[in-house]
């Protein structure tokens, strides 16, 4: 809890640093960097999805189901056809943040989409991106936690999250970090050992260090 405290005061201190900064004319993001040490990436890949308290935009979400969906962009089985020009499926891919898919229909997906959702990361998977039925309850439910959750996956020593937008308050920010560094200290296999240091900035800034020991 002690620990839990301090942390906060941590980033409170980057925050105000951070805000001295003169303003740009975007809303900046806020950005968590976690330096890894004595951890092996190729032998522990690191693939989490983390909920966090406060969502700081909607994602472009599209789901691809056997009908078309009034609540979410949907791309039809019978639409399948047209990406199998090159083209067409990387603009698809770079329009939305997002995929998801019926269950029924995902053997179709890794066949016709999956080589460049796949490397893009935005692959529909069981953790969060798969419904049986795509009835109203099921896509907003999916949608929600969707946009509350960050997904973070480890491809070197150094993982970069986008935590929150600069118009968020202190506090709001404040509780994502925690909730993002206290999840992935749980998925890391010697906890907070592996962790070198952890660093705060917004898009246009250099990173301010926080101390976590």
């Amino acid at each position: 809890m002690e620990m839990q405290m301090e942390l906060k005061e941590q980033i409170k201190s980057a925050l105000i640093e951070l805000r001295k900064n003169e303003a740009r004319k975007f809303k900046q993001t806020v950005d968590l960097i976690v330096n890894l040490q004595k951890f092996e990436v190729k032998k522990n890949p690191l693939n989490l999805f983390i909920r966090v308290p406060h969502k700081s935009k909607n994602k472009k979400i599209a789901g691809f189901f056997d009908s078309p969906s009034e609540f979410i962009d949907t791309i039809t089985e019978l639409d399948f056809k047209k990406y199998t020009d090159k083209k067409k499926l990387k603009n698809l891919v770079k329009k939305y943040d997002f995929f998801i898919a019926q269950a029924k229909l995902m053997p179709k997906v890794a066949t016709v989409f999956g080589r460049v959702l796949g490397p893009a990361g935005k692959m529909p998977s069981p953790q969060m991106g798969i419904v049986l039925n795509a009835d109203e309850k099921s896509i907003n439910d999916l949608k929600e936690k969707i946009n509350t959750s960050l997904r973070i996956r480890a491809k070197e020593p150094s993982i970069k999250v986008a935590i929150g937008k600069e118009d968020m308050t202190d506090e709001e920010i404040i509780e994502n970090v925690l909730s993002v560094y206290n999840e992935l200290v749980k998925a890391l296999p010697r906890d907070k050992e592996n962790i070198k240091n952890v660093e705060i900035k917004f898009t246009m800034t250099k990173p301010v260090k926080i101390k976590i020991r």
